[in-house]
């Protein structure tokens, strides 16, 4: 109940012109602990999150929703969080993991299209003694993805 109107709060606050590249990705409640994750397809900075937390916790205590101990979060997804479509466009050029149906792929997310993206990566095989790397293009379908992960380097 309190993460569909915290999601409803958000939907509202994103509305307002300084807000309006962001979104929600996920919300999250155990017990009096509230766990938001919003991104942009811009920049999200840290006085933005301020902001948006500053703004439920108003409406959190007006309402009295969690009591009067409770821990909100805002932040972004981190790098360990799999992406939303609405994130894929943000990470083209990037690596990604991407899990589709009985299989893992990582390679370079090259372009994100209305309902695919398309993945370049290296495949060796081996013929006799040597190893033939070609270069894979492969464009999958958003309802084929089961999961994609950007991949950090160092």
């Amino acid at each position: 109940m309190i993460v569909d109107q915290i999601k409803e709060l958000l939907e509202l606050k994103f509305q307002e012109e300084d807000f309006a590249d962001c979104f929600t990705v996920e919300v999250l409640q155990n017990n009096s602990k509230v766990e938001v994750y919003i991104d942009s397809d811009d920049r999200l900075d840290l006085r933005k999150c301020q902001r948006i937390s500053r703004y439920l916790e108003s409406i959190i205590d007006e309402k009295g929703w969690l009591g009067e101990k409770y821990t909100l979060e805002v932040s972004s997804p981190g790098a360990t969080r799999p992406l939303i479509v609405r994130q894929y466009p943000k990470h083209v050029g990037r690596k990604v993991k991407v899990k589709i149906e009985g299989e893992k792929l990582e390679g370079k997310l090259e372009q994100v299209n209305d309902s695919n993206i398309v993945i370049s990566y290296t495949e060796i095989e081996r013929v006799k003694k040597k190893k033939i790397k070609t270069l894979v293009t492969k464009t999958i379908d958003f309802d084929d993805i089961k999961e994609i992960k950007v991949i950090i380097s160092f």
